[in-house]
């Protein structure tokens, strides 16, 4: 009797894996049924289908175990079942690798009269030849390769091409079998040596154009041949970067007229994922893809769909003549359909179609997985940037998704959807912060409560009723969690910086805050409350609306390396690099919705760059921590041989002074390059470090050590105004001058 589980038994996961506790011990002695007479092949073949599944997962059979059963096994050759000799085959390949009674069964199998066997024992033999024994089979190989009973041509042309990484060589001499094959009527046998062929040929890129014209001329009969050649000339097209009037373009055109659903589609599929491609180039493709939308297959559905969406994200003119065929998938069954049309239609429609599409999105939003709900919130948030007018619509519909259940990875992409709103459109400002409000009454993420409650501090004062914010932000120093209350002191106190007639009642507030249970929020609440006291802007300006000045980096930097050598005086915050831009690539596009689950890094700033590049400089390491980095100066014109520019690091009693120097002469080659400073009254320079070589073009790096005099007003760090652009010494205050130990050495 079989069970039949229903759909939640199968997502729960119970019954699904009936070998899930299985011990080796346990099974190795039910194997003692193979020496039993008569012999049961199909209580054998349970037995032989467990040791098979301890075998895929890793477990480990000793050598005695291994040869026991093999011997045990063996009597299974008398039997005629198929099913256990195929089992026996599988199991041989991974326990007894190194076994010439193995070899010898298996070739004796291969080269027998029994084609049920052949393919089988063709595949398993493959799997336990080496080099040594590559040639033994040499012969065999090539006959079962353009063998007439297609399981032992396949079997053959399989095996073949993984022995192509363990002897290239040997494989290359059955190009010419493997072409015979590739001219047969089966079609597995027919892909599987044109499998064979390319991977042969893949390094010889005339003779992979050679083997595309042979083929693209003459025809295939297997489907999945056509599939392999359009994606070898889709490869070969980006290589050389083709035109669309090449050949190979022609021939994969063609293959969208193809009687098969399956190459049709992998022709469609390689003409939208070629670069640079245009609309009008991408029209057959689109047209094909418009077709299979109305397919009864809900495979050949999903995959129209799902290719409409990459190309709507690029082309989205290029897919509005499907907007009806889409609108139709929208009811669709599988919500995987509906989700993919939904979100193609979103990068599509129109702005008169936007209140249409957003009732349809209701109806099935509740009934797709988290995964499917995030991609339509990035479709809904792509939608506010392209329609702005539309954005009161779609933030009723984001509300509403809020208030459904859901894990954290959506709601933060909701979150994040409405936070990008309100930026962009200033009229829907007061809309969001009111749902965002409602949303933190009953948020159990601690990151998007202070998140929220971030840009409450940031946008409420500055509403025409900041008033109806501090209720909501009270309630989360009354009944969330220690990281929650800290973050609604903080907006707590910008209320009452930006707004004199709230002050008062947010001084109660802060009173109040003042004897909360947890540290931090204690200490939050007793430093906003002096400085709101004080009623001074500036102080408002420096302590509560602008955070600190310091790289985060550099300031943990900072606090390990006190905490390694305790000291009596306290932290210096003076001591903690300051921020500056960080190092980033330029974005090209609009981000999507973040749905990482890992934390964002921190981006690294050109100061902490420099700090591991001058720490790891032995004679700089008693130097203290980096105060200052300048922007690079030009020394030298950029005409010249050398060119040279010059940053200035600053340290509390030291500068350390880097020069970059491109060699331009290609003919001569600088080593222990050294750029000799002369220092003005009491600068004194105390260490060179050379650059060991400068060749053509490629840039080095030397540096010169200079000490500050003890009674200069700017050396140390007696200000915390003073930075290092205006109050050091520049580059141009001291006679510099390019010098090599070695002189101009030609190449």
């Amino acid at each position: 009797m079989i069970k039949k589980f229903d759909k939640k038994d199968e997502e729960s996961g119970s019954g699904s894996n009936p070998f899930q506790h299985l011990e080796k011990s346990a099974v190795l002695q039910e194997a003692r049924i193979f020496n039993e007479t008569p012999i049961n092949p199909r209580r054998c073949l349970h037995i032989l289908t467990k040791i098979i599944y301890l075998l895929n997962q890793g477990e480990h059979f000793g050598t005695t175990e291994a040869t026991e059963a093999f011997f045990a096994m063996t009597r299974l050759f008398q039997s005629n079942d198929v099913s256990c000799h195929l089992l026996i085959k599988s199991v041989l390949t991974v326990s007894l690798l190194n076994s010439f009674m193995v070899f010898y069964s298996l070739t004796k199998d291969m080269t027998g009269k029994e084609d049920v066997y052949r393919g089988p024992a063709i595949r398993a033999l493959c799997r336990i030849t080496d080099t040594t024994m590559l040639q033994a089979i040499e012969r065999y190989m090539k006959q079962a390769i353009v063998d007439k009973v297609p399981s032992v041509s396949s079997s053959a042309l399989v095996s073949s091409l993984h022995m192509v990484k363990m002897s290239y060589d040997v494989v290359k001499r059955w190009v010419n079998e493997a072409q015979e094959a590739a001219s047969s009527d089966n079609i597995m046998v027919q892909y599987h040596a044109l499998g064979l062929l390319y991977h042969l040929r893949k390094n010889d890129r005339l003779a992979v154009t050679k083997m595309l014209n042979k083929f693209t001329k003459s025809g295939l009969k297997s489907p999945f041949a056509y599939c392999m050649l359009i994606r070898i000339a889709s490869k070969l097209l980006d290589e050389t970067e083709g035109g669309h009037d090449s050949p190979l373009f022609d021939f994969i055109e063609s293959c969208l007229r193809n009687k098969n659903e399956m190459v049709v589609y992998e022709a469609a599929s390689a003409i939208v994922h070629m670069p640079n491609c245009t609309a009008r180039e991408l029209a057959p493709a689109v047209s094909v893809l418009q077709l299979f939308c109305s397919s009864p297959k809900a495979a050949l559905r999903y995959a129209a769909v799902r290719t409409l969406n990459k190309v709507a994200m690029k082309h989205p003119s290029a897919v509005t003549a499907c907007n009806l065929d889409l609108e139709n998938l929208i009811t669709d069954s599988n919500r995987s359909i509906a989700t993919l049309a939904i979100t193609t239609l979103l990068k599509t429609g129109s702005e008169s179609s936007v209140d249409r599409l957003m009732k349809q999105i209701s109806s099935f939003v509740s009934e797709i997985s988290d995964e499917f709900k995030v991609v339509v919130v990035q479709a809904i948030s792509a939608l506010c940037q392209k329609y702005p007018r539309k954005h009161s619509v779609m933030m009723n519909f984001l509300s509403n998704m809020l208030r459904d259940d859901g894990g954290f990875e959506y709601k933060r992409a909701i979150v994040d959807c409405i936070i990008s709103i309100i930026e962009e459109n200033p009229e829907s400002k007061e809309t969001g912060l009111a749902h965002l409000c409602e949303f933190i009454e009953d948020c159990e993420h601690t990151v998007l409560a202070t998140k929220i409650l971030h840009l409450l501090g940031k946008e409420g004062p500055r509403t025409p009723q900041p008033s109806k914010y501090i209720r909501f932000i009270f309630n989360r120093v009354v009944l969330e969690s220690e990281a929650v209350r800290a973050a609604a002191v903080s907006a707590l106190a910008k209320f009452g910086a930006q707004n004199d007639d709230l002050l008062p009642s947010v001084l109660v507030l802060m009173q109040r805050c003042m004897m909360d249970s947890d540290d931090e929020v204690r200490d939050r609440a007793t430093f906003y409350m002096n400085v709101l006291q004080q009623k001074q802007k500036a102080l408002n300006a420096a302590y509560i609306f602008n955070g600190l000045s310091v790289s985060i980096p550099g300031l943990e930097k900072s606090l390990h390396q006190y905490t390694l050598e305790p000291s009596e005086k306290p932290f210096d915050m003076k001591s903690v690099p300051l921020a500056t831009t960080p190092i980033t690539e330029p974005k090209t596009e609009i981000a999507p919705v973040a749905t990482s689950k890992l934390p964002e890094k921190l981006a690294r700033s050109r100061q902490d760059i420099y700090q591991e590049q001058l720490a790891a400089i032995p004679e700089f390491q008693s130097l203290g921590p980096l105060f200052k980095s300048s922007e690079p100066v030009q020394l030298t014109e950029a005409e010249t041989e050398y060119v040279v520019r010059c940053v200035k690091h600053t340290f509390a009693r030291h500068m350390v002074f880097q020069f970059d120097c491109t060699n331009t002469l290609n003919d001569q080659l600088l080593q222990k390059v050294v750029v000799q400073m002369e220092p003005s009254e009491a600068y004194e320079v105390i260490h060179y470090i050379p650059a060991p070589s400068l060749p053509y073009s490629q840039p080095g790096s030397c540096y010169s050590l200079v000490r500050l005099p003890d009674d200069d007003p700017t050396a140390g760090r007696n200000s915390s105004e003073s930075t290092c652009d205006s109050s050091r010494p520049h580059p141009e205050d001291f006679e510099t001058k390019l010098w090599s130990s070695m002189g101009r050495s030609r190449r």
